[in-house]
């Protein structure tokens, strides 16, 4: 049940028995132009009316992959203030169908792996699954997933991943290093909580968990301890319950925390590395490679003598050594610099060529007596203009484009800010309440609990160290660095 305070942005359905053969209300060239000019989290209602892929329940996906057997992570249902890390869960190895029977209550062997694990106090999460291997003998099922309706020809479910889960299954809050996010939902509903990059400082960003281009929160949004995290208070929830059918464009670096709230859902997601419209965004994307090879190898340093479950999470294959991860970042350095040659050379050009323009335009003006009045204009290079006659930005996108929202595009609503919020989940800091690490039983397993101690005389751990050294502001400045100690530019 929706709790009133979320103001959730509402959707309606377009589930049906089968998919439907409708006309998408964008075409694909106009899909990936509104892709490329939205600045915050929008719901597609229909573009996937007539995807095969919505016949994929957890029932047919069953069928189809018979006695083939997957790893579900399971966490406990419970009310704590704390990130269920996908390092304190547990892991079985089972069939789809012994997942069904286990979420419709039917002990016994039927359940498989799952018979230890109560439904009534576990969810089990299918996550991350990539369609290419785990349907790799039916290879005819990617085209059932078509990515190329939004303008990314050729894209379908050999590019994706599937997500299969229970009531109370989710995913901590974090935002992804690089790239942007396209999400179908098949069955089932599963509640969004996203939050723009500039929420990062409320968000309290954390590495511990690793894993490669996910940068974890360490607040629980939905039952936030504003005890520790004081700063929460600021943020701006975007709340959405997605609907089967419904596709969610989730933007760069805009953290999410997702949670399953059916009985059983499937959803199938494409991560795509960004709409590179210009030379200045792929350069964007390889400043943050490099930031991710950096992280990298800094964790791995000052973990080494910690066992790996303790702070690698489990989707990644094991720990590298020093000399891979300085490796990594040595090929993101020469990416980037690369890049940033070529973005410098195509400004000059782009200069020379908008002098030139500005000369002949001179010389026409002056030839046909015409005044211009450079107060008025405040620019005297030539506007662009795009096939229609429209006049373009700088950028090269169309000056006068507006984002088409209605009933087939629907932004994702801010919510009341937690500050304001009435939610019972919210714990409030208690008056003399302490400090940020104050807050439960239930830590982090990274984060032992232990005697309490006044701030200041608190001593600083390895996890504390790192939440400073690979604080995402400290890596932007710390690439900066890099970049301009590889180009020369910290000589001049």
């Amino acid at each position: 049940m929706r709790r009133p305070e979320e103001r959730s942005t509402f959707l309606p359905s377009h589930r049906t028995s089968e998919p439907q053969n409708l006309m998408a209300a964008f075409s694909p060239q106009e899909a990936r132009r509104v892709l490329h000019h939205l600045q915050a989290p929008a719901v597609f209602t229909n573009m996937a009316a007539g995807w095969p892929a919505l016949f994929w329940t957890a029932e047919h996906l069953s069928d189809c992959l018979g006695d083939r057997r997957v790893r579900f992570r399971l966490g406990r249902k419970e009310e704590a203030d704390t990130p269920q890390f996908e390092t304190q869960c547990s892991y079985v190895e089972a069939r789809l169908q012994d997942f069904l029977s286990w979420t419709r209550g039917r002990p016994g062997p039927h359940e498989g792996p799952f018979s230890r694990f109560p439904s009534s106090q576990y969810w089990a999460y299918a996550d991350y699954k990539y369609i290419a291997l785990l349907l790799q003998d039916q290879p005819s099922m990617f085209q059932d997933v078509k990515w190329s309706d939004f303008g990314f020809a050729g894209r379908g479910g050999e590019e994706s991943t599937l997500w299969v889960g229970s009531a109370g299954a989710n995913t901590p809050c974090h935002l992804d290093a690089y790239g942007c996010n396209l999400v179908l939902q098949v069955q089932g509903r599963k509640r969004w909580h996203l939050f723009p990059p500039e929420d990062s400082r409320a968000l309290y960003p954390t590495r511990i968990p690793y894993e490669e281009s996910s940068v974890f929160s360490r607040v629980h949004v939905v039952r936030p301890d504003l005890t520790r995290f004081p700063a929460f208070r600021g943020s701006r929830a975007h709340v959405v319950t997605l609907q089967p059918g419904q596709v969610l464009y989730v933007p760069q670096h805009w953290w999410h925390y997702v949670e399953s709230v059916d009985a059983v859902t499937v959803s199938v997601n494409t991560w795509i590395e960004l709409l590179f419209e210009c030379v200045c965004e792929q350069e964007e994307d390889d400043v943050a490679r490099l930031g991710e090879a950096v992280t990298k190898a800094v964790i791995c340093a000052l973990k080494a003598d910690d066992h790996p479950d303790a702070w690698l999470n489990p989707t990644e294959a094991g720990v590298p050594s020093h000399q891979d991860n300085m490796h990594s970042v040595n090929l993101a350095l020469r990416a980037c610099s690369t890049a940033s040659t070529r973005h410098r050379r195509d400004q000059e050009d782009q200069r020379v060529q908008e002098d030139q323009g500005v000369q002949r335009n001179q010389r026409v003006q002056e030839d046909q007596g015409v005044q211009r009045n450079q107060e008025d204009q405040g620019d005297a290079r030539p506007a662009k203009r795009d096939s229609t006659g429209r006049i373009k930005e700088r950028g090269g996108a169309s000056g006068s484009f507006r984002v088409p929202f209605g009933p087939h595009l629907v932004p994702v609503r801010c919510r009341a800010s937690t500050e304001t919020s009435t939610d019972p989940e919210v714990k409030e800091a208690a008056p003399g309440g302490g400090g940020e690490e104050e807050g439960g039983g239930n830590l982090p397993r990274h984060r032992a609990p232990g005697p309490r101690e006044e701030p200041g005389n608190a001593p600083v751990t390895t996890d504390d160290l790192l939440d400073c050294l690979l604080h995402p502001d400290v890596i932007a400045r710390v690439t900066e660095l890099l970049l301009a100690r590889q180009t020369g530019s910290d000589r001049s």
